[in-house]
């Protein structure tokens, strides 16, 4: 009797260590998973995540292909762990969705740009980088820069801009674009 006994707290103390280790895996630290939009940290793709649309990198053309095609080009520089990228990705989800086939839309991750390099031709990205990210350049299908911003800004002024660019007229008071303050899929509010 006495070694069916042992066997069962044996037994009973292994399903306890087993349910506690599954337990505290399950709900253990939730902080290690949140993806933030109002942090510096890295979290992923912050086009898919925050974005709602992961498309937009890699970009499907260059600059140089972009502009040997004459088409007008959006640049922008981001890093995945910047907070004002990641609030600003929407906006150029907004954009492809309305521009999309009239310009080419070019995310340009900083991190893979060579800034040691000394001189760069009009036709590499990093010709264009301040040393900002968000920075948004608008370039027509010749090669002339018609509009770089740096920081956050809304889509009304993208959407204008991108207009001038394509020489179409401004937008009637009517059309409602959706707000950009309001990301898509924010996780933690």
């Amino acid at each position: 009797m006495k070694n069916w006994l042992k066997k069962s707290v044996c037994m009973g103390l292994c399903v306890a260590i087993a349910v506690s280790i599954l337990l505290g895996t399950v709900f253990g630290n939730p902080q290690s998973i949140q993806a933030m939009l109002t942090d510096d940290n890295y979290d992923g793709n912050i086009f898919a995540l925050y974005g709602g649309n992961g498309s937009i990198v890699p970009p499907r053309i260059s600059l140089a292909q972009s502009l040997q095609q004459g088409r007008a080009s959006m640049l922008v520089f981001y890093v995945d762990d910047s907070a004002d990228c990641k609030r600003f990705s929407p906006i150029l989800n907004l954009a492809q969705g309305f521009y999309g086939k009239t310009v080419s839309l070019i995310a340009v991750s900083v991190d893979s740009l060579d800034l040691q390099k000394k001189k760069y031709a009009p036709t590499e990205e990093a010709y264009y980088y301040k040393g900002t990210v968000p920075q948004t350049v608008l370039i027509s299908g010749d090669g002339k820069v018609s509009f770089d911003r740096e920081g956050l800004f809304g889509f009304e002024e993208l959407d204008s801009a991108i207009r001038d660019l394509l020489d179409l007229p401004a937008a009637p008071p009517e059309l409602k674009f959706r707000k950009t303050d309001k990301v898509i899929n924010e996780l933690n509010p």
